[in-house]
């Protein structure tokens, strides 16, 4: 990935945006039970999703 261009940073919030999404996804959109099983405050997932722009109810990008 490195030779591609593609940096840590970048790497590692992609998989962080995927992670929640299925979480998200899992729980059918429900922030409380999401936040819960990531082990993070539930504001803390809310203000993820907006960074991540993810639409909250389904986890898919879109917001």
């Amino acid at each position: 990935m490195v030779d591609q261009g593609i940096v840590y940073e970048d790497a590692v919030a992609e998989f962080e945006k995927r992670f929640i999404a299925r979480v998200l996804e899992k729980s059918n959109g429900n922030h409380s039970k999401a936040a819960s099983e990531l082990g993070i405050h539930r504001n803390t997932l809310s203000r993820k999703i907006e960074d991540f722009k993810l639409d909250g109810r389904r986890g898919k990008p879109g917001c």
